[in-house]
């Protein structure tokens, strides 16, 4: 039998929300409280326990249409049948269409991947992690409090552009372009630019607090 993640299209239920991107790999918990959403839930734990999570983007008032498949790896009832719910990103997809509406949206999908690299990348897998040290090396400083950068930090160029993403925090729609990126070059090249802006940022600010201590 083939699993329902290795069809190339299939019909995927949709869960749009604001300021909220999610990438391969990464956690996202939710709490669900809406009528539709607690129907959605209910059904796919019966299936596949998978669903899509898109953007809301703001200025169109519709969902994206690049997204990423999440799993409910765990789940929580509450009283009056809410839920607390653990979600695992999956694959990323694009809306192909919407097949049903009521009660809550159900999208044909098809999944995306990255383009095979045609350098090894790395080197700027390297940078960037070195770039993501210094961020946090200077944000501690800052702040005077212990910031530290998780043992399990993805050594695979991927894997580690979906982390740097998925921890970018405020700038929804810079995290939906690097999602609909299918360029694994392009996407560390452009965290490559983020995280120096932000290292400049932060060591112009320290070198300001010290001189005034």
């Amino acid at each position: 039998m083939v699993s329902s993640s290795s069809i190339a299209v299939r019909e995927l239920p949709i869960f749009p929300l604001p300021e909220v991107v999610l990438f391969p790999g990464r956690p996202l918990p939710l709490h669900i409280f809406e009528f539709r959403y607690r129907i959605m839930m209910n059904t796919i734990l019966e299936s596949d326990r998978r669903f899509g999570v898109l953007m809301w983007d703001p200025v169109k008032q519709e969902p994206a249409t690049v997204g990423c498949c999440a799993e409910i790896i765990h789940f929580q009832r509450l009283p009056d049948d809410r839920m607390k719910i653990v979600t695992l990103g999956q694959q990323r997809f694009r809306v192909l269409e919407y097949v049903r509406e009521k009660p809550y949206r159900v999208g044909l999908v098809e999944w995306i991947e990255d383009q095979p690299p045609a350098e090894d990348l790395r080197p700027k897998a390297k940078e960037v992690a070195q770039l993501l040290r210094d961020v946090v090396r200077l944000s501690a400083k800052l702040t005077n409090q212990k910031i530290e950068l998780p043992e399990d930090l993805p050594d695979l160029p991927i894997e580690l552009s979906y982390w740097v993403a998925s921890n970018l925090y405020g700038v929804a729609l810079e995290q939906q372009a690097l999602l609909e990126t299918l360029d694994t070059a392009q996407r560390l090249e452009r965290e490559t630019e983020i995280l120096t802006s932000t290292r400049n940022h932060l060591a112009a600010r320290t070198v300001l607090k010290d001189a005034l201590t």
